[in-house]
């Protein structure tokens, strides 16, 4: 089996997600200097059901833990149902404020 390679853009605010030297998934985000929001998850049609948007968003957010220096905001809907199904990964989400 192919191994994944996964990958961080930073001059193109995106990380990526390949099977072999196929592009399978990307993830999108803005960095204001504080909070990275990741904007959109997005899988290759012909890719999708494999589950690589939700390898590529885990990979993407223990990246972000590593570096210990942002807090996520999950703008994409698709990222907040995967914080949503993996709770013990929140300590990184930006606390909302009560409005």
């Amino acid at each position: 089996m192919t191994e994944l390679q996964f990958a961080h853009e930073p001059d193109a605010s995106r990380y990526t997600l390949h099977h072999g030297s196929d592009l399978v998934s990307v993830l999108d985000y803005r960095d204001d200097g504080r909070t990275v929001a990741l904007t959109r998850a997005y899988t290759i049609p012909t890719f999708r059901g494999s589950g690589y948007a939700g390898e590529l968003v885990d990979r993407a957010v223990a990246h972000l833990e590593q570096a210990g220096e942002r807090r996520v905001s999950p703008v994409c809907w698709y990222v907040a149902d995967w914080f949503a199904a993996n709770p013990q990964r929140s300590g990184i989400l930006v606390e909302r404020r009560a409005g």
